[in-house]
């Protein structure tokens, strides 16, 4: 059993010994405290059938709790919109915030496991950055996640999956998430 204390996780340590000095090198950074790193890793799913069944939105907010490793929040509507029927505080979908070691562990599931799961990966575009270094990315599955039982998921749901860096400019961010092997078409 690993004891809690002494565990590190693995893209944690690599960070530590060999992506900071590469990034360093790399953009010429005075101090470390200049070097970009992972700040959190939003997941977020909105559940479009929740309109007519308030049901699933409590069994996606499991599925993610069980992805991310810690509890999801439900989500809920800020305005009624009739078009949609939509009404004022009803639950729309759910969301996660993982910081510190959970978010490592969740990135390098997501970088080694899930994302070679999705069918006809070629790897991720290259271009969804924000302008301000945090990358933001979809997936149309979340059955490629091998905590998910598929023979329990009654609908397959999206996810979103936003990455928040410390990095000025897309460019540090890139080359941050590429030392992390992120699969990057261009």
């Amino acid at each position: 059993m690993l004891d809690a204390a002494t565990y590190t996780p693995r893209l944690k340590a690599v960070y530590a010994t060999e992506i900071k000095p590469a990034m360093k090198t790399e953009f010429g950074y005075k101090n470390d405290m200049m070097i970009p790193r992972l700040d959190k890793i939003v997941l977020n799913m909105g559940v479009g059938e929740a309109v007519k069944d308030t049901k699933k939105v409590k069994q996606a907010a499991e599925e993610l709790g069980l992805i991310a490793g810690q509890k999801a929040v439900i989500t809920h509507a800020k305005k009624s919109i009739a078009g949609f029927r939509v009404r004022e505080k009803m639950p729309l979908g759910c969301k996660v915030t993982l910081r510190a070691d959970r978010m490592y562990e969740f990135l390098d599931r997501l970088i080694t496991i899930a994302l070679p799961r999705v069918r006809d990966f070629r790897g991720v575009k290259g271009n969804s950055f924000d302008g301000r270094g945090n990358y933001a990315m979809g997936l149309k599955e979340h059955i490629v996640f091998p905590e998910i039982n598929f023979d329990k998921v009654d609908e397959i749901l999206g996810m979103d999956i936003i990455i928040c860096t410390t990095a000025k400019t897309d460019a540090e961010a890139k080359a941050l998430l590429k030392h992390f092997n992120m699969p990057f078409i261009s």
